[in-house]
């Protein structure tokens, strides 16, 4: 089956054109300047791709479905589903839980309704695998109302990227999936770790939005909240100047002035004391999650690093399990330096835990669980 995977934004549109029969990557794009004066809109990003289309694949480029990556499903979805309209409204309406993303998303599935009507699409949902999580471990202690009428609780976020790589993890170390208990570093811009027990998660750093947990590209992380209420008591900053520090501001960039892990990683070799400190504080705040979740799961059969730079950096990898020592943990240096694209082992023999590195791939399973839904109809 080919699926064409869209990943819309606000100002720019990703897509891949996926065989599923094969895994075989067709095609690949990314429109930019949706919002401006050449690409108004994401009716006119979507004339880009058929172009695209047209011209690598055929006049018939045979597409037999879209699936797209939503953001936030909320409490109501937990698995993909099959888009109509009233589907389309109510990815709308999570917008308050994800307001830079779901209104997106909407525009692109609506996009392709008025381009391609009898293509069907399929919604698949970064919070559906999260929705396993028990309710210890996703209320939080506030007033009942604030969850019952907001619907204030841990969501959780890189859900499609983590049960990727925990299904590949256990097939490399041949375990049935739902046997198959994990810790999974998710370590890119945005950074997250989840507890697998059983195959499923139990627990995830990120919250009721992606600002919660490890220390980011630009997002802070854990922070007090009183830090926040009392800079707003004092008048010092809005809500709105928090919100944009907090998630734009902060993280490795706040502490450095970059965002970008691999400066910071030079920096830090060259002897500079603000990139030394932003290294520690990030690879602390991993160690500290990959320590309770271990027990969350009662014993992880693995500890799985994934996206940009739980694949490419060696250096925060050997940071990181540095401080896992209580854990019995130790790399193999050698497998740890190899740069590959292919999941493997990178932890010592003697290691009590086997450490991976395993590729993510979000655009493959999500052509994947689309094809699913819809050989089905």
């Amino acid at each position: 089956m080919r699926v064409l995977v869209i990943n819309s934004g606000s100002s720019s549109l990703k897509y891949q054109v996926r065989d599923t029969e094969t895994d075989a990557l067709l095609l690949s794009g990314h429109v930019e300047g949706i919002g401006t004066g050449d690409i108004p809109d994401h009716g006119v990003a979507l004339d880009v791709v058929e172009e695209h289309l047209t011209r690598d694949l055929g006049e018939d480029p045979q597409l037999d479905a879209a699936g797209h990556r939503i953001v936030h499903g909320g409490e109501r979805f937990s698995e993909p589903v099959l888009i109509d309209y009233e589907i389309t409204r109510a990815i709308e309406r999570l917008a308050p839980l994800a307001p830079l993303h779901n209104p997106a998303h909407a525009l692109g599935i609506r996009a392709i309704m008025a381009k391609w009507p009898s293509l069907p699409q399929v919604a698949v949902f970064d919070t559906a695998f999260h929705r396993s999580m028990p309710e210890y471990a996703w209320r939080y202690a506030v007033p009942n109302e604030l969850y019952t009428v907001h619907g204030v609780r841990k969501y959780g976020f890189h859900g499609t990227s983590v049960g990727y790589v925990t299904g590949k993890a256990a097939e490399l170390l041949g375990i049935h999936m739902s046997q198959f208990d994990a810790v999974v570093a998710h370590l890119g811009a945005g950074a997250s770790i989840t507890a697998v027990r059983g195959g499923r998660s139990v627990d995830t750093s990120m919250g009721y939005t992606p600002l919660a947990g490890l220390v980011m590209g630009t997002r802070s992380g854990d922070v007090d909240p009183s830090v926040l209420t009392q800079l707003m008591i004092r008048g010092e900053y809005t809500a709105e100047d928090l919100d944009r520090m907090l998630n734009k501001e902060a993280g490795l960039l706040g502490l450095t002035g970059t965002a970008d892990m691999k400066e910071v990683v030079d920096r830090a070799a060259d002897g500079d004391h603000n990139a030394e400190l932003a290294l520690a504080a990030a690879a602390y705040r991993v160690q500290k999650y990959v320590g309770s979740y271990h027990v969350a799961v009662g014993g992880a059969k693995a500890l799985i690093f994934t996206a940009g730079i739980g694949e490419n950096s060696w250096q925060f990898r050997e940071r990181v399990c540095a401080g896992l020592g209580a854990l019995g943990i130790s790399l193999d240096r050698m497998s740890n330096l190899e740069r590959s694209k292919e999941a493997r082992v990178i932890s010592a023999p003697e290691s009590a835990i086997p450490v991976l590195v395993i590729p993510t791939d979000e655009e493959a399973a999500i052509a994947q669980q689309t094809a699913a839904l819809v050989g089905v109809m």
